[in-house]
C-alpha cells in the first residue's frame, strides 16, 4: 500500500526547535517524530512511501535514507517553492498512480487504525476518505459536516465564530483515489482543504468522512508536542535497560526506557514514565518526575527536579533547579538554582546563568546568554 508524507513546511510555531532541524525531525521520546511515523505506517502495512520535502530536506533524507531498515521503500520529491498540501502531492504524482494512496503530514504523531481507513476507502464509492475526529475546539482545523452514511456535505477549513456547525475535524489524514491527481493543478500552489474539497463538493463528487479512533495530533506547537510526548510515554509498556546502568541507592519507579550507561545519584528518585538517553549522569537527591525525556550525554546536577520536561541532547543542568514542564533543546547549559516555569521553550546553545527564572510560556532564540539572577518574563528573540 503506498503513503505519501509531507513534509515541507517550516514549522514557524515552532520556534526554536525548528532552527536547526525540519519540524518532522524534532524528537519525540529520544528519536524524530516523523521516524514514529514511519514505523506505524509499517506496521499497518504501508511499505511504499513518498515523501514530499522542503524546508532543511537533507535532514531528513539522512535519518531515513531508504527506508530498508524500517521495512519499507521511501522515494522522495523535492519542491523549489511552495505547492500546498495538494500540490505537493500532484508534485509526487509518478510514484502514486495506479491505485489509492493515503496522505498524512510528516508532523503526525498517531497510533490510529490506518489500515482500516484504507479497506473503508476500497469499499465506498468516494473520491477521498477523510481521517475525522470529535474535538473540543476545532477552530484551528478544517470541520466537517457527515450525515450517518459517512458523506460529508460541507467542508470549512478553520472556521470563525459562528461557522462552526460541526465539532468534527480533520485529521489532515486522507485517502484518496488516484483519478484525485488529475484535478490538481501542476507547478501552483493548492491545497486539499480550501481548494481541492470544496471542488469535489460542488461537482457533486462524494468525499467520505471514518470516526479515527486513538491518539492524534499534528505537532505544530509547544502544546501539542508536549501532549505527543505525553501520551507516547503513556503507553510504554514496561522498563527497558539497554547496557550499563549504576546507582547506589535511588529510588526506581517504572516504566522506564534507560539507554546504555546511565548512572543516577544517591538517594535520588525516578518515577516512570521516562526515557533517559546514553552516556547521562544524574546526581544525588535528583527527582525525576513522571512523562519525562532526556537526551543523550546529558548532566542533572545534585538537588535538581525535572517534572514533565523534554530535555534534549547533550544539556547541562546545574544544582538545585527546577525545571518544569519545559522543553531545552541540544547543547544547553542551565546553571545553579534556576527555575524553568510550564510552557518554557529554550532554543540550542542557551546559556542560562545561576539563578534565573524563566517564566511560564517563554522561548529563547538559539546562541542567547541570560544572565545570572535574570528574571525573564518575555520571549528573547536575537540573531544567533
Amino acid at each position: 500500500m503506498k503513503a505519501c508524507i509531507m513534509c515541507g513546511g517550516e514549522g514557524t510555531r515552532l520556534r526554536p526547535l525548528t532552527f536547526e532541524r525540519p519540524k518532522p525531525s524534532i524528537p519525540i521520546l529520544n528519536k524524530p517524530s516523523v521516524v514514529h511515523l514511519i514505523e506505524h505506517l509499517a506496521n499497518e502495512g504501508f511499505n511504499d512511501i513518498v515523501i514530499t520535502l522542503g524546508y532543511m530536506a537533507e535532514k531528513i533524507e539522512e535519518q531515513l535514507g531508504d527506508g530498508r531498515i524500517y521495512g519499507v521503500h521511501i522515494n522522495y520529491v523535492y519542491e523549489d517553492s511552495k505547492l500546498g498540501t495538494a500540490g505537493g502531492v500532484k508534485n509526487a504524482e509518478k510514484y502514486l498512480k495506479g491505485e489509492p494512496f493515503i496522505v498524512l503530514g510528516g508532523d503526525h504523531v498517531l497510533n490510529l487504525n490506518l489500515r482500516e481507513l484504507y479497506r473503508f476507502h476500497e469499499r465506498m464509492n468516494a473520491k477521498v476518505t477523510i481521517a475525522l475526529l470529535s474535538i473540543d475546539d476545532p477552530s484551528e482545523f478544517g470541520i466537517a459536516d457527515m450525515d450517518v452514511n459517512n458523506r460529508i456535505h460541507r467542508f470549512l477549513e478553520k472556521p470563525g465564530p459562528g461557522e462552526i456547525f460541526s465539532n468534527l475535524a480533520s485529521t489532515g489524514i486522507y485517502m484518496c483515489d488516484p483519478d484525485i491527481l488529475d484535478m490538481i493543478p501542476e507547478k501552483r500552489e493548492y491545497d486539499f482543504a480550501r481548494d481541492l474539497f470544496p471542488k469535489l463538493l460542488k461537482n457533486g463528487e462524494r468525499v467520505n468522512g471514518v470516526l479515527a479512533r486513538g491518539n492524534w495530533t499534528d505537532v505544530g506547537s509547544p502544546a501539542a508536542y508536549r501532549q505527543a510526548q505525553r501520551w507516547m510515554l503513556a503507553e510504554m509498556p514496561g522498563t527497558i535497560i539497554e547496557g550499563r546502568f549504576t546507582t547506589k541507592d535511588a529510588r526506581i519507579n517504572g516504566p522506564l526506557h534507560l539507554s546504555h550507561d546511565v548512572s543516577v545519584g544517591s538517594n535520588s528518585a525516578i518515577v516512570g514514565p521516562i526515557i533517559i538517553g546514553e552516556n547521562t549522569v544524574i546526581g544525588d537527591n535528583v527527582l525525576i518526575g513522571p512523562y519525562t525525556t532526556i537526551g543523550a550525554n546529558c548532566t542533572i546536577g545534585d538537588d535538581s527536579r525535572i517534572l514533565s520536561s523534554y530535555i534534549f541532547n547533550d544539556v547541562t543542568i546545574g544544582k538545585n533547579t527546577n525545571v518544569s514542564g519545559s522543553v531545552i533543546d541540544n547543547r544547553t547549559t542551565i546553571g545553579n538554582g534556576c527555575s524553568l516555569e510550564n510552557g518554557t521553550v529554550i532554543g540550542p546553545d542557551v546559556i542560562v546563568g545561576s539563578r534565573a527564572t524563566i517564566h511560564s510560556n517563554v522561548k529563547i532564540w538559539p546562541k542567547q546568554t541570560i544572565k545570572e539572577g535574570s528574571d525573564v518574563k518575555e520571549n528573547i528573540i536575537g540573531l544567533f
